[in-house]
C-alpha cells in the first residue's frame, strides 16, 4: 500500500525547499515596507507560494499577512507557512487598502489620509 503519493510528493516539494534550513535556507518570508508619495507598500516575497496561498487581514490598525499550505483548494487543514503583523501607524486610509500579487511578490498598498486644506472656521456670536 502506497500512502504518500507522487502527486503529494510533487506539490509539497517546493513548500519542503522553503523550510529547507539544514543547508542554510531560510524559514522567514522576506518582507519589505517602502514608504512612497502617495501611500506605503508592505511587500512579502515567499518563494514558489502560489497567490491563492496568500492571505491578508486587516483587524482595527493591525494587518496581518500570512501564507498555508493545503494539498488541495478543498483540504480543511492546512499547514502554515509563516505569518507576520504590523501594527500600522495613524495617518493611513485603511479604507483603502489593497492587494495584489505581482512577479513573485504579494504587495499590499496602503494610501495616506488625505489631508483636510486649510479653512477658516467661521466665529458665531451669541
Amino acid at each position: 500500500m502506497n500512502l504518500i503519493s507522487k502527486d503529494f510528493i510533487r506539490n509539497i516539494a517546493p513548500q519542503l525547499n522553503l523550510f529547507n534550513t539544514l543547508g542554510g535556507g531560510i524559514a522567514q518570508a522576506a518582507m519589505r515596507i517602502d514608504k512612497q508619495k502617495k501611500g506605503v507598500v508592505v511587500r512579502v516575497a515567499v518563494p514558489s507560494v502560489s497567490p491563492e496561498n496568500f492571505h491578508v487581514v486587516l483587524n482595527e490598525n493591525v494587518l496581518t499577512v500570512f501564507a498555508e499550505f493545503r494539498h488541495s483548494p478543498e483540504d480543511q487543514l492546512a499547514a502554515p507557512l509563516f505569518s507576520r503583523v504590523l501594527q500600522l501607524p495613524a495617518g493611513l486610509d485603511l479604507a483603502r487598502i489593497d492587494a495584489v500579487f505581482e512577479g513573485q511578490e504579494l504587495q499590499v498598498r496602503i494610501p495616506y489620509q488625505a489631508s483636510p486644506e486649510p479653512r477658516e472656521i467661521n466665529i458665531k456670536q451669541r
